[in-house]
């Protein structure tokens, strides 16, 4: 077992199960390629590999709208047969890598076929079962009235579903023991695994199907409009409306918190740290009083029209906003209590919490007391003259990051930048050249080089500079995208729309051949920055 202590500073990366490419993989990054990812993070000095969830996903392939809460994605597992059954080249193709590995674990459950027992697994495996018996369609409330609970599902179907239902469970035993031998071979190498932990779940998953008293679904939560973030204009008035349902606190209280206690143990089984996505979701909110897919029909309606279409209902926080003393008192000791609750079903794995977005002023001191790290992401990070907070003013408690998997990387910020400015030189926008100039200036300054000499191109040296900061920073856990070690564009989500490259880009060569000139080059400044 890994000890893990904040006064013991750390490197780390983060990279998606399915961006890694392995030596013999399906079209897919799996167990193995993870394994591949381990063993490059000691040789590199990394110390920590992060990874986004590996819950089972569903039709749009977000890790952040699994079907199951507890069940690990079939994609993830490593089998025979290597590449050439699916075009491995380029992004993912999920349909094809799905049917491939369905296929192939099919073989395997004939031959073995041997079971495995979780007090999760037969609801899981009856909702996937009728999954399949409704042609992939997730959206339960759409299935045959019967179906729509596992309390009424007729006996006759059941005898129908039974092998279904057994193959199931022997994906989930060849996961479960794949991702612990992952977690074996990560200790044997010194490296510790950060997993995720998405603070809703899908309205469409076996966890709501299952445990509908658990859940408030007549609210769709999501997080409220933000300055920086307008990537459409009903994000930009509304904010970002994700469709989960919201949690039914009392209810999972009554249950002693069993529904939650079974997840965080789940996920510590694996990860030896796990991210709390949207930890601000504990202490309150954001929920609006229609499904995303009608986000359409309120874009351009103003409060009283949409208070019209809804019966008087309008995005609000639960319990309560943050408008008084009062209710912030009353938000922060629900988060507390929950996380609480969460540290103590972690046992020995660190918990670390995602706390970007429109931050109320209690969640940071909140989360300090209770010793959970939150986030840095230095160009969010603002002094009162509008400058980035030195890198040396940090909490040791926080995680240092250059972006996160939802944000641009180094390489694509910096040329968004120029092209801000060089947009507002071309219209004569004054105002805003000035201003974007100083923006650029800053991330300059921030990285310790010459703020007069702002280099057009993201040259090496800006890239380097940069990240030596981030790692002389007295943050204890300095982590990087994979993009950001080897100075990418890639972007693996881009929040709020829907499109069909989230979630599919891949690394540009296989893991073992990682070792490059740049890998070498930010080994060094691991070594050099003591971490």
């Amino acid at each position: 077992m890994l000890r893990l202590s904040p006064d013991q500073k750390l490197a780390g990366v983060l990279v998606p199960v399915f961006a890694l490419r392995g030596q013999n993989d399906h079209g897919i990054g799996d167990t193995a390629a993870v394994k591949e990812m381990i063993d490059w993070c000691a040789a590199h000095g990394f110390r920590v590999l992060q990874m986004l969830p590996i819950n089972e996903t569903g039709p749009d392939n977000s890790p952040y709208n699994a079907i199951s809460a507890m069940a690990l994605d079939p994609t993830t597992i490593a089998l025979p047969g290597g590449k050439g059954q699916v075009d491995a080249t380029g992004p993912v193709r999920y349909r094809q890598v799905k049917a491939l590995k369905r296929d192939l674990l099919w073989a395997a459950f004939k031959k073995d076929g041997r079971g495995w027992q979780a007090d999760w697994l037969d609801d899981y495996t009856l909702y996937r079962a009728l999954l399949d018996e409704n042609g992939g369609n997730d959206n339960w409330e759409t299935w045959p009235k019967e179906q729509q609970s596992p309390a009424t599902v007729p006996a006759s179907l059941l005898k129908k579903l039974a092998e279904l239902r057994r193959f199931y469970a022997y994906v989930q035993r060849i996961a479960h023991e794949q991702w612990a031998d992952v977690r074996r071979h990560a200790e044997a190498k010194g490296v510790a695994l950060m997993g995720d932990i998405p603070f809703g779940v899908s309205r469409y998953s076996a966890d709501v199907w299952a445990n509908r008293e658990l859940f408030d679904l007549t609210w769709s939560g999501g997080a409220p409009p933000e300055p920086a973030f307008k990537p459409d204009p009903f994000t930009a008035k509304w904010g970002q409306n994700w469709g989960i349902p919201l949690y039914n606190w009392a209810a999972h209280k009554k249950q002693k918190f069993a529904w939650w206690n079974r997840r965080v143990k789940a996920t510590s089984n694996i990860f030896h740290l796990f991210r709390i996505d949207h930890v601000l979701g504990f202490y309150r909110v954001f929920a609006f009083p229609w499904r995303p897919q009608e986000n359409e029909q309120f874009t351009d309606l103003t409060e009283d029209e949409a208070k019209a279409k809804t019966g008087g209902k309008l995005p609000r926080f639960f319990p309560q906003a943050d408008d008084t003393d009062e209710h912030k008192a009353a938000n922060r000791r629900q988060g507390e209590a929950l996380l609480k609750m969460i540290q103590k079903a972690a046992g020995d794995t660190v918990v670390i919490a995602e706390d970007l977005g429109v931050v109320p002023d209690y969640v940071r001191p909140s989360l300090d007391r209770l010793g959970i790290a939150g986030f840095k992401i230095p160009h969010w990070e603002r002094a009162a003259d509008y400058n980035y907070v030195a890198a040396s003013d940090y909490p040791s408690l926080s995680l240092v990051t250059p972006a996160t998997h939802d944000h641009e990387p180094l390489a694509a910020r910096w040329r968004l930048l120029w092209a801000d400015h060089e947009d507002a030189r071309t219209k004569q926008d004054h105002h805003r050249a000035y201003l974007t100039w100083l923006e650029l200036q800053r991330f300059v300054r921030w990285a310790g080089l010459d703020e007069n000499n702002v280099p057009r191109e993201f040259t090496p040296e800006l890239h380097h500079a940069y990240c030596r900061r981030v790692l002389d920073s007295t943050g204890w856990l300095a982590l990087f995208m994979i993009t950001d070690i080897f100075g990418q564009e890639k972007r693996f989500n881009v929040p709020g729309p829907i499109a069909d490259s989230n979630w599919t880009e891949r690394l540009d060569v296989p893991v073992s051949k990682l070792d490059g000139d740049k890998a070498q080059a930010f080994a060094k400044l691991i070594r050099d920055s003591g971490r």
